[in-house]
């Protein structure tokens, strides 16, 4: 008999699995129906029990949630439990007007709960309306109003953090949709969930006038139509009426205190137990005093000494286990960072011959920073890294270096180095313990943080606490985890110094990538037209202004076009470019496919077109120092209402000018981008904003 009993369950889970969207439809109509049509006494007693059951559950779920979302359902829920409700009232009401008895759940609440005595009855009955309606009802109607205003005043802000992130490498598009998608039904929660509040809020009154309806009317038709005297009447309708607003509002107030969790909730690692555990014992001190003054409480004359030194006992102990905890984990952290330093120490190359070796990029940590590249920790920098490496080969067009972190005990504890073949780019302090906050330009309420400046691209920002980053986010700041903070700057100086990591081994490689699908051009370029020296050259030139070298075949094409006349790197560099020009163009115009850029004086072209005519070679600085600073200068005031308009500074010059003008301004101005008229689309909308004038 088991096993037909174990095929009859499985044929019915996948039965309701087949028809889950039955489910809720049945349930809406069966409220319906219960409003309708009279219900038999077992049947409603029944539903009373799954009511005071679902509430129960409900309750349940949003305490062990890590975050509201994932109870996305419950507005709706909510809704359905009030209808839900609502019609067992319905129903009650019929059976306790037309028979003066309504099922033994109610009889039982009226009875038992009550100890016999209306009065108590009315008083509890009272207390927990208030309780709800005033207490609950309204502060989780308060906090759904604040968090759904705050959430969506942060949409911004935290949209501008994915695009940050997006744009920077960390992520690639399928993450950023998700993560949009996320922010979405946060937004959309938050605001289901202030108008699901009202619903909880309208019950409580709802509950309220049913009793007062059921009290009255209940004690005419005592009255008036059973033949009751008045003091019968009134102790049956009371105890029914009590009896079935007990029924109805405990559910709802175990319905409405889930609201008020559900909208009280932040974001977290564990569920609401271990974060009330662990956040409640944090404080030794704090339980410690609590303790003492328990204690001297107990010992006063007149006070009762036994539950005072109880509870002073209680938490005396759980204040001796927390100091203890906090012991162990300072002693914990302690031996690691000695492990750390001997491991430093004992570390030695396996042969004298590793000490030749120099990596080609290298990160150094100190010891505080270490857990960010640590997986077990929760560390992420690895994986930001390996997403960064295959942003650089879908961008540039070449592969980075594998990346080797290490730790250096030298370095503050917090601070970090990016290397470049043992010289240091860059060095940055972090605060692992908190979110960098940025600014967008909207925000304009300060915070409480630790000013700084962003180290990519010098902005400033503030380290804000882990526990104030809520704040931040619905203020409009951008926030950015300290490992993206990292990655975001490694980011940068791979770009910026794109064109130091491709070695000829890097270019061979290239080489025999480009020989699976080109192997004309490629045989014909290498070595009979250009050595493998010279075409890393022109790869080095065109990365060192931040062109992708993706397009290698065309590249190729363009060296193997102008190879044989010239062997002038520049001027092949700027061939290269010219056939690069729809690629180039297409990153720096906007969505409406316009290039804003500031063009060149005739008079200053015709003067730095004289200063090469004049040089020896095409490597001659074309003017003085002096004369090259009071360019830059004039360049850069120019430029700067493209910058603030949040544009591409872009000077537009003509093609023999563009790679000396970039020279005299590249020291001054080394994010400027030069290009010539031989290098733009003819499809981009061009928008000049300005002139580059000198003084006679």
């Amino acid at each position: 008999m088991a096993v037909p009993a174990q095929q009859m369950l499985k044929r019915g889970q996948r039965l309701l699995a087949k028809n889950q969207d039955l489910v809720p439809s049945l349930a809406v109509v069966g409220v319906m129906v219960i409003m309708l049509i009279p219900l038999p006494t077992a049947i409603l007693d029944l539903l009373l029990t799954v009511n005071i059951s679902l509430s129960v559950v409900v309750l349940l779920a949003t305490l062990y949630m890590l975050r509201p979302v994932e109870f996305a359902v419950f507005p709706s829920l909510l809704l359905v439990l009030t209808l839900f409700r609502l019609g067992l009232n319905v129903a009650s009401t019929k059976l306790i007007l037309g028979q003066a008895y309504a099922g033994e759940v109610i009889n039982t609440f009226g009875s038992f709960v009550t100890s016999g005595n209306i009065f108590v009855g009315v008083v509890i009955f009272s207390i927990l309306v208030v309780i709800q309606f005033v207490v609950i009802t309204r502060g989780a109607t308060r906090i759904s109003e604040v968090a759904a205003r705050f959430t969506l005043d942060a949409m911004p802000g935290k949209q501008m953090g994915v695009d940050s992130d997006l744009n920077a490498g960390l992520i690639n598009e399928e993450e950023a949709r998700q993560r949009r998608r996320d922010i979405e039904r946060e937004a959309d929660f938050y605001g289901a969930m202030d108008g699901a509040t009202k619903f909880v809020r309208g019950d409580a009154i709802a509950g309220l006038i049913i009793t007062i309806i059921n009290i009255v009317v209940g004690f005419i038709i005592g009255v008036a139509m059973l033949g009751l005297d008045f003091a019968e009447s009134a102790a049956v309708y009371t105890r029914l009426t009590i009896g079935d607003g007990l029924v109805s509002q405990i559910p709802s107030l175990a319905v409405s205190v889930a609201a008020g969790m559900v909208v009280t909730r932040t974001a977290s690692e564990s569920n609401l137990g271990a974060d009330l555990t662990t956040q409640f014992m944090r404080y030794p001190r704090a339980l410690g005093v609590s303790a003492f003054m328990l204690a001297l409480f107990g010992v006063v004359p007149g006070m009762p000494t036994v539950p005072f030194l109880m509870v002073g006992s209680v938490l005396g102990f759980a204040a001796y286990l927390s100091h203890e905890a906090k012991e162990q984990e300072k002693t914990r952290s302690s031996e690691e960072k000695e492990i750390a330093r001997e491991a430093a120490s004992e570390e030695k190359p396996e042969r004298t011959e590793d000490l030749l070796r120099v990596d080609p990029l290298k990160i150094e940590l100190g010891y505080g920073l270490i857990a960010l590249a640590d997986p077990k920790q929760g560390g992420d920098l690895l994986t930001r890294i390996q997403i960064i490496r295959q942003q650089a080969a879908t961008k540039m067009g070449f592969v980075v270096p594998v990346i080797r972190i290490v730790d250096n005990m030298r370095l503050r504890p917090n601070e970090y180095r990016i290397k470049l073949r043992e010289s240091v780019l860059a060095s940055y302090e972090l605060l692992p313990d908190h979110f960098l906050a940025m600014n967008p330009g909207l925000v304009e309420e300060d915070i409480d943080g630790h000013p700084t400046e962003e180290p990519a691209f010098g902005l400033q920002a503030l380290w804000v606490a882990r526990t104030n980053r809520d704040r931040a986010e619905r203020v409009g700041y951008t926030i950015v985890e300290p490992s993206a903070v990292l990655a975001t700057h490694l980011t940068e100086l791979l770009y910026a110094h794109a064109d130091e990591l491709v070695t000829r081994e890097d270019v061979q490689t290239l080489l025999k990538h480009l020989k699976e699908t080109a192997p004309t051009v490629a045989d014909e370029l290498v070595p009979n037209i250009l050595t493998l020296g010279e075409v890393q050259k022109v790869l080095h030139n065109l990365l060192r202004e931040r062109v992708s070298v993706r397009n290698l075949e065309t590249i190729f094409e363009v060296l193997c076009d102008y190879g044989p006349r010239t062997k002038d790197i520049e001027v092949l560099t700027e061939y290269a470019r010219h056939s690069l020009g729809r690629e180039i163009c297409a990153s720096y115009v906007d969505e409406r496919n316009a290039l804003y850029v500031v063009t060149l004086d005739p008079a200053l072209e015709r003067e730095v077109l004289d200063a090469v005519a004049r040089g020896d070679s095409s490597e001659f600085l074309p003017v003085s120092p002096e004369r090259a600073d009071q360019i830059a200068d004039r360049t850069a005031r120019a430029v700067q209402p493209l910058v603030l308009a949040g544009q591409d500074p872009v000077v537009l010059t003509s093609a023999p000018v563009r790679r000396h003008f970039r020279r005299i301004v590249e020291r001054r101005i080394p994010k400027v981008v030069v290009l010539s008229y031989h290098e733009l689309d003819p499809a981009v909308h061009l928008q000049s904003e300005g002139q580059v004038r000198m003084d006679n």
